[in-house]
């Protein structure tokens, strides 16, 4: 890759690692896409999951509404219903009674429904009842703390408030000596409204208010986590856990001779909920958008009595993640910039490999997010890929510009094509074949015609003969005046170039005598002399900082210019010793023996090619 890329690689690094940190330590734009997936995937494996089946919910449903209503009213029912279920399922022995109803009020029009009901609890010290935090701004008027913090099972915290007050929804229809209290107060995460977490205890100016469902646990003697909230672990559909109707429970209680097996709730957790549509008791989580509270709740507990909840990765995770793939790139991109579909590939893999560990770390209890730092991998990725497209758009463009200044489109195409550049053909040893042509009597045509007409004549000569050279896969050096000079053997090998550098001036020769025509009475003196030697000569862009040209400089091309030298009165064309046997099989040569040329002590041997009639070359 060419150093005046790497800044911009690294500034791209930068932009986007800074990006991701802002992302991922506050902005938590992409957060609820993040959790789109981490839900899936829970979601995947819940449905391959069963949940625990000693922990069944006693369902307050459809049916229970319409048969009890001919048995208690329509609800809430009187108080004295669930005295009743209470009696009968304590005679069982469950592990604990957990309602998911909240007793907020005295039932003013029937208090002797109150008694029964608080009579009947009374024995019990495994019922469980919930309690709400009510808004902070209501806290003023709320209990005072220190006062009711052993009944509610409260504990104080680091820096808890000694006179802090906290607005309390309580079981008021139940007497103080029944408080077997926890919150139910349910978490939605505030990006996107579903509910992952459920509070272990929540904090009031200090003082840790336990849940319902730690309330339960701990007192059965499972280990609460010493968080402020778990991530649930879900197990099943949205009702995973074993339900049965409380209608059918109440009236088999009342009955003489009961139906159901006696043992049906012995050493279970027991919740009595709701799930009938229209006591709107449901809320969203990952499971589904009208998830039931009372199996929510039931999760819960079911979390803390079989370690099930779900464990984030450590906070650091996102970020190194993010600073290693992004690190990764740019190493990548500064090496390896000519293969970016290949990093792209190795990242689409990566991107796979991460994704499947998060798959499978979810199905060990593990919360590993890797959608945000795979995003902003991409983004790198994309931005850096762009540049490196427009970079080599850029570099194939001036290499197009620069080759067409001397070679034919086709071979510029070619080398294109090969990823050659300018900087990539400097310097090289090769055989060659140099052809220079030169005009005779140029003086005198330039004394009889104007400026103008001087140089449109040269325009027309200089492209007619180039064109030659072109079609037989010469190289244009340069224009030296009236002169030309064009080379065989680079920027592409020619293992045939002395067979072409003769071809090309045996055209240039023809074109010669239809261009003369053009030229009216001055045509009659206007002529050329085509010079051809082939040996070793350095090839590639020599010049200054600000401008460089595709040239050939050497023995070989010195000899050719003198050899053009020598046609004067000889021939138009003339080729060395050395061109000539590269192609002696393919011509008729005419020998013009030995000549003197300057600077060299040995004499030159040329030849005069002809087209051999009958015998292509």
């Amino acid at each position: 890759m060419s150093k005046p890329s790497l800044p911009y690689l690294g500034i791209f690094a930068l932009v986007v690692t800074l990006l991701a940190a802002v992302e991922i330590l506050g902005a938590h734009f992409l957060l609820p896409l993040e959790n789109r997936v981490s839900d899936f995937f829970v979601r995947t494996h819940a449905a391959m999951q069963q949940a625990d089946p000693e922990i069944v919910i006693v369902d307050i449903d459809e049916k229970s509404l319409a048969i009890m209503a001919k048995e208690a009213g329509s609800w809430p029912w009187p108080r004295a219903v669930h005295g009743e279920l209470v009696e009968a399922i304590e005679k069982q022995s469950p592990k604990a009674i957990v309602f998911d109803i909240q007793f907020a009020d005295r039932d003013i029009y029937r208090p002797e429904s109150d008694a029964y009901f608080n009579e009947a609890v009374k024995p019990f010290r495994n019922i469980y009842f919930p309690m709400i935090r009510l808004e902070p701004e209501a806290d003023d008027k709320g209990l005072l703390i220190k006062d009711y913090a052993a009944l509610l099972g409260i504990m104080p915290g680091p820096g808890a408030k000694p006179d802090a007050r906290v607005a309390l929804s309580v079981s008021a229809a139940l007497d103080p000596a029944n408080w077997r209290l926890g919150v139910i107060n349910y978490q939605e995460d505030s990006s996107d409204g579903i509910g992952r977490r459920y509070p272990v205890y929540l904090n009031a100016h200090g003082w840790r208010i336990p849940s319902l469902p730690a309330r339960v646990a701990k007192d059965l003697g499972y280990t609460v986590p010493d968080t402020e909230n778990i991530i649930l672990g879900w197990r099943g559909g949205e009702s995973s856990h074993p339900h049965v109707s409380y209608a059918d429970l109440y009236l088999d209680a009342n009955r003489s001779k009961p139906l159901r097996k006696p043992d049906e709730f012995s050493g279970k957790i027991v919740i009595i909920g709701a799930t009938a549509p229209g006591l709107h008791d449901i809320r969203s989580t990952p499971i589904s958008s009208r998830h039931q509270a009372v199996e929510i709740l039931a999760t819960a507990i079911d979390n803390l009595k079989n370690r099930g909840a779900f464990r984030s990765a450590p906070l650091p995770f996102q970020p190194v993640l993010a600073l290693f793939l992004l690190l990764t790139l740019l190493i990548a991109f500064s090496r390896f910039s000519r293969h970016t579909l290949g990093i792209g590939v190795a990242l689409a893999m990566f991107t796979l490999l991460l994704t499947g560990v998060e798959y499978m770390a979810t199905g060990l209890r593990w919360l590993i997010p890797v959608l945000v730092p795979v995003l902003f991998a991409w983004v790198y990725y994309f931005a850096a890929a762009l540049h490196e497209y427009l970079l080599e758009r850029k570099k194939r463009q001036q290499a197009i510009l620069t080759f067409n200044r001397f070679l034919d489109p086709r071979v510029v195409d070619q080398l294109v094509g090969q990823g050659k550049t300018a900087q990539s053909m400097n310097g090289q040893a090769q055989n060659l074949t140099v052809l220079f042509s030169d005009i005779r009597n140029f003086t005198t045509y330039s004394e009889q015609h104007s400026a103008a007409q001087v140089v449109e004549m040269l325009n027309e000569y200089f492209s007619m003969q180039v064109e030659a050279i072109f079609q037989h896969g010469g190289t244009l050096d340069k224009f030296i005046g009236d002169a030309i000079m064009a080379f065989w053997g680079a920027p592409t090998e020619d293992p045939e170039q002395a067979r072409h550098a003769i071809e090309a001036a045996l055209d240039m020769a023809i074109r010669l005598e239809a261009f003369k025509l053009t030229l009216g009475e001055a045509g009659a003196a206007f002529e050329i002399g085509i010079g051809i030697h082939s040996g070793p000569a350095v090839v590639g862009f020599i010049g200054s900082s600000q401008r460089q040209d595709y040239t050939a400089i050497g023995d070989t091309v010195n000899l050719s210019s003198r050899i053009e030298g020598l046609t004067k009165g000889v021939s138009r064309i003339l080729v060395s010793e050395d061109t000539m046997t590269q192609c002696k099989d393919m011509f008729d040569f005419i020998d013009h023996g030995f000549y003197k040329v300057k600077g060299r002590a040995q004499e030159v041997r040329l030849f005069e090619p002809r087209k051999r009639i009958q015998q292509g070359c």
